[in-house]
């Protein structure tokens, strides 16, 4: 197990004043089995008109909020504190195949079960996915029909990881995933939905995973507040590899996350699971400043760090 602290704020100074503002966000992380919620404290300033707690369409922890005065900035800052416990699955062979999966997720007019109903609304086209015959193709040698969903997600991981140049000037939040597959450049969100989408256009359903990753300074250098960002990765449905059905996969880095991965919340892609978004009336220009900072306890003290507030 490993305990972190998380330091995320928003700030937007508007150009003008702002008269009407209607957000959402995801103000704490959605229950997982290997991971603790220990604190997580939510600021919002200036205090908004209203707002309100609930889950959204897929279970994530949501807070509504909204101003009816005008206001001229919004401060969002979230201050967590995780217990993450170690969760990779130890092999991937064994489970369902990419063509059993397929057939098992077809109409049949039969009764299906549970898993695969819950499973099937990630199948689908989505706001940043796109199901395409190129997309098919590109991973289409990574996942033949007799090989173990886990084994082939994998494999469409390491190509993906290898073809690709991580470059956040090439993309933004609106990039098509087919601009991306063209021009083989884009950071962890492009990645995640370029895994996605190619999985789908197999019929293998997978879904957006949004957190955090504890990043590691250069040797003898001290960790910089504020130089962390947000993560995304994707979870592959590959029933019978372990208890919860689903594997987790990081394009970015190559890997299957563990307990440098903190999950807030999971959909069908970015569009569902933005940390904050929502709609204005006025303003003028503005942009976020976002600062992220993730902590091991280790660099607090024994005690870890002080969660009474």
């Amino acid at each position: 197990m490993v305990r972190y602290r998380v330091e995320h704020t928003t700030r937007y100074e508007y150009g003008g004043s702002v008269i009407l503002s209607q957000q959402l966000a995801h103000p704490s992380p959605r229950a997982w089995p290997w991971q603790e919620t220990l604190n997580a404290c939510w600021q919002l300033e200036p205090e908004p008109s209203w707002r309100h707690r609930g889950f959204d369409a897929f279970d994530n922890p949501v807070e509504w909020f909204a101003y009816y005065l005008p206001h001229t900035e919004l401060h969002v800052h979230l201050s967590l504190d995780v217990a993450v416990h170690a969760h990779r699955p130890p092999c991937l062979e064994g489970g369902i195949d990419v063509h059993t999966l397929r057939e098992r997720l077809s109409y049949h007019g039969t009764q299906p079960l549970p898993e695969d109903v819950v499973a099937q609304r990630y199948a689908f086209e989505s706001p940043h996915i796109r199901i395409k015959r190129e997309l098919a193709a590109y991973a289409a040698e990574c996942c033949p029909p007799d090989v173990p969903v886990a084994l082939a997600a994998a494999a469409l991981m390491h190509k993906i990881h290898e073809e690709f140049t991580f470059d956040p000037t090439a993309t933004t939040v609106s990039t098509p995933v087919m601009e991306v597959l063209a021009q083989k450049r884009g950071v962890c969100q492009d990645f995640a939905h370029l895994m996605i989408a190619c999985l789908r256009s197999l019929g293998i359903p997978a879904r957006y995973m949004s957190g955090y990753l504890l990043t590691q300074p250069p040797p003898g250098q001290p960790r910089l507040v504020g130089a962390d960002a947000t993560h995304a990765w994707v979870a592959v449905y590959a029933p019978g590899v372990c208890d919860h059905d689903w594997i987790e996969f990081d394009p970015t880095n190559d890997l299957l996350p563990d307990t440098e991965h903190i999950a807030m919340a999971y959909g069908r892609d970015f569009s569902d699971v933005s940390p904050l978004r929502g709609i204005i009336l006025g303003g003028g220009d503005h942009r976020p400043h976002v600062a992220v900072t993730v902590t091991p306890w280790s660099d607090f003290s024994e005690e870890g760090p002080d969660i009474s507030g």
